[in-house]
């Protein structure tokens, strides 16, 4: 199968591309020319998919997988460059597409986020979910019976800077006083960035078509499991300990420092995006690998970052030894 990645070179570009070498598929990557020095077997056309689109005219492939496109107007200039060349264009979207997240068991059925004003490019996180719907309506306007549209929820493992996971493994690894929530048995759901990968390959193999959510674990997973797995990877030697803090006083203490907690529990109006439906992906062959493989290659891929490097989420020792100094004169004054 001839395969088409616009993006290819971060993240779940990177492990999409990965997938697809590894089952004998032939690459080609469009994108701006970064990280140059991956893939040298794989064909790379440089360009901005915004204005410089002319490379792929009259070129044909099997199907083309889109893993960066988040302005409805330059996702559809590529599905109108691509459409007469093209037999499946899978994009990779987002279960932040949806409107209500106050839901429980959100499926592909549920209503969407739009935007009033559909001329506003501004990427942020009030606009995100709503110009990811935007985009997923380009490519059908263009692809009305080939497309295939996948919406993870939160990536995670090897390659991801964001942190949002990988803090909690490289932190309880550090051992010490851990600040951990007071209730620790709510629901998470995230999805491995290579298990991603390779249902996505497998999915424009089969050329399936349609609308899948892809989080996970099959099962559901709490908080306390979680981080449990976490610290089953620390030495027997280690000296440390989870301190539950009330979820007043941690909320106050981070707003206090201006920090933040990744994977805290989902309530309210957000209490249903953890818990997202993704029974049909899972029919369709979405599988997931053990979290303690994730958990482990996740903290392999981080030894090998710059030591200097700080985690963009997440309590720093000094302010987390504050916090939890505080905490205990609270207790005893109690």
């Amino acid at each position: 199968m001839k395969i088409l990645i616009l993006g290819g070179t971060l993240f779940l570009g990177k492990h999409i591309v990965e997938s697809a070498l590894r089952n004998g598929h032939e690459v080609t990557l469009f994108n701006r020319g970064n990280n140059p020095e991956l893939y040298p077997e794989v064909e790379k056309i440089v360009g901005d998919r915004d204005s410089e689109l002319d490379t792929l005219k009259g070129r044909k492939w099997d199907v083309v997988i889109d893993t960066c496109g988040y302005i409805p107007r330059i996702v559809e200039k590529s599905a109108e460059v691509l459409k007469d060349n093209i037999d499946l264009y899978v994009f990779i979207s987002t279960i932040s597409v949806y409107k209500d997240f106050s839901e429980i068991g959100i499926t592909e059925e549920s209503p969407l986020d739009t935007l009033e004003d559909q001329s506003v490019e501004t990427l942020d996180n009030e606009t995100y979910g709503a110009l990811k719907t935007h985009c997923e309506e380009r490519v059908i306007k263009h692809f009305p019976e080939n497309n295939l549209i996948i919406r993870p929820g939160l990536l995670v493992g090897p390659d991801d800077y964001t942190d949002r996971f990988t803090y909690w493994p490289v932190r309880i690894q550090k051992g010490f006083n851990i600040s951990i929530p007071e209730n620790t048995f709510y629901p998470v759901q995230f999805i491995d960035v290579r298990d991603l990968a390779d249902f996505t390959v497998k999915m424009a193999e089969n050329n399936q078509k349609g609308v899948f959510n892809a989080t996970g674990p099959e099962m559901k997973l709490t908080f306390q499991r979680f981080i449990d797995q976490c610290y089953s990877f620390t030495p027997l030697d280690l000296d440390s300990e989870f301190i539950k803090v009330s979820e007043q006083f941690l909320e106050e203490s981070l707003n206090e420092h201006k920090a933040s907690l990744p994977m805290l529990e989902a309530k309210g109006e957000w209490a249903g995006i953890e818990q997202v439906d993704c029974r049909k992906a899972i029919d369709a062959g979405l599988t997931f690998r053990p979290l303690n493989a994730t958990i482990l290659d996740t903290l392999i891929w981080h030894q090998g970052l710059p030591k200097d490097r700080e985690m963009k989420v997440g309590l720093t020792a000094e302010v987390e030894r504050r916090i939890l100094d505080k905490w205990r004169k609270k207790g005893n004054n109690d």
